[in-house]
């Protein structure tokens, strides 16, 4: 009797629910949008993405502008204009190498096998992460720009240079976190993930115009750093600070965004479905 009575309320509940219209499928943003808060919601948790916004920008402005600036640019506070843009670059490219392991990690955990059971787009916590990241990118900024104010640093383009060097280098910093996501998707390991982006970016940004003159380094140093994509984003984001056009540095940038986010960011949300 009990069995009877059981399936009887299930029929009953099914018919119940049958009745009701099904819910609508949200759209791409308003998913990406609920990605986004629970990223922003796992940085308290993730002490390494605060190291990378707060912590790394610190430590190497204060290194480099007390223990070499008076060698490499003459005193720190002429140091300080030529190193703060080179700081902004590599903070924010080091941050970038977070979301590929964040990712792994999510891969790894079966997260990304729950969201497959939800009626969203598949590209919804790609997009989610994404924008995540372009908060953290802005917060590093300001730390890094905050600082080298604290420290003399005074742009001669005012705000609106500051403000442009600044997005540029964030837009940057998106279009190659794409790899970094193609690239976790691929190893599925959030160490390894980690281990390459971080063998990857340290030697492209200490060999490059951040820290000192190409012009002062040995020729066959110096043409690697000449062709090193981190020396062309460093020199269009110095131009803008400092008030000019950068011309054809912020056309080459621009193109490299452009062509990184065609090709990776369906990429990984091709390798996202099949994985």
């Amino acid at each position: 009797m009990t069995t009877l009575d059981s399936v009887t309320g299930a029929r009953r509940s099914g018919a119940v629910l049958a009745t009701r219209p099904r819910p609508s499928r949200p759209s791409t943003l308003t998913a990406s949008l609920a990605f986004t808060r629970r990223a922003l919601l796992k940085i308290r948790r993730t002490p390494v993405q605060i190291f990378d916004i707060a912590v790394h920008p610190v430590v190497f402005t204060l290194m480099f502008t007390y223990l070499f600036g008076g060698a490499v640019g003459g005193s720190t506070g002429a140091y300080v204009g030529y190193l703060v843009p080179g700081i902004l670059v590599m903070t924010l490219l080091v941050t970038t190498g977070t979301t590929g392991a964040a990712l792994s990690i999510d891969l790894a955990s079966g997260a990304f096998d729950r969201y497959r059971t939800l009626s969203i787009r598949p590209a919804a916590p790609l997009i989610g992460a994404m924008l995540s990241d372009t908060v953290r990118y802005v917060l590093a900024s300001a730390v890094v720009v905050g600082l080298g104010l604290a420290l003399g640093f005074r742009p001669h383009g005012n705000v609106l240079g500051v403000v442009a060097a600044v997005l540029l280098v964030v837009t940057f910093s998106v279009s190659l976190s794409w790899v970094w996501t193609t690239l976790a998707l691929l190893m599925k390991s959030p160490g390894a993930a980690l281990g390459v982006t971080q063998a990857l970016l340290y030697p492209l940004s200490l060999f490059s115009n951040i820290f000192v003159d190409p012009a002062t380094l040995p020729g066959w140093l110096q043409a690697f750093v000449d062709v090193n994509p981190v020396t062309h984003l460093v020199t269009a984001a110095r131009e803008l600070m400092a008030g000019g056009t950068p011309g054809l540095q912020l056309a080459w940038i621009l193109i490299a965004c452009t062509v990184l986010t065609a090709v990776f960011a369906p990429l990984s949300v091709r390798l996202l479905r099949t994985s």
